[in-house]
């Protein structure tokens, strides 16, 4: 009798030890709508390395990319919790902790820092490859990859 190899199941995005206790923080915090536990459990199913946007998330929750947008700046558990993983429709950074592409904040310069250090790669206004440049459809860095959809919450 053959035995055919078995496969290793992808694991849960929420089957760490970390996501379950973010998931536990998220279900007992006292002042969260069910709207906002929504949102951060379906950010627990983005992979480290890989990005979002506002408006993928919205559809997927069938909202709006503003009511994400605001759930997630007054997000309590971040980083743990990683709005971070979320950026604007055309992969450039969007927001992060209530500043935006025209304050200038240092906090948008962290929000690429987290992603360059999962992983996540940019082209900056300064890179040559026309093709690239193309792509772009405003001024500031813009992430590479595919757009995550694969939400769970």
């Amino acid at each position: 009798m053959s035995s055919s190899p078995t496969q290793t199941p992808n694991p849960s995005p929420h089957s760490t030890p970390q996501s379950q206790k973010s998931l536990r923080r998220i279900s007992l915090h006292p002042t969260l709508t069910p709207y906002r536990r929504r949102v951060y459990r379906a950010l627990l199913s983005i992979p480290p390395g890989r990005w979002t946007t506002y408006s993928a998330l919205a559809k997927y929750l069938d909202s709006s990319a503003r009511a994400v947008g605001t759930a997630m700046r007054t997000n309590p558990f971040a980083p743990d919790v990683p709005c971070h993983r979320v950026l604007a429709a055309d992969g450039s950074l969007g927001g992060y902790m209530g500043s935006g592409p025209t304050s200038g904040s240092a906090n948008l310069g962290r929000k690429r820092r987290m992603l360059e250090a999962e992983g996540v790669e940019f082209l900056d206004d300064d890179d040559s490859d026309e093709k690239k440049k193309k792509q772009k459809k405003r001024k500031g860095a813009i992430a590479t990859g595919v757009v995550f959809r694969e939400f769970k919450d």
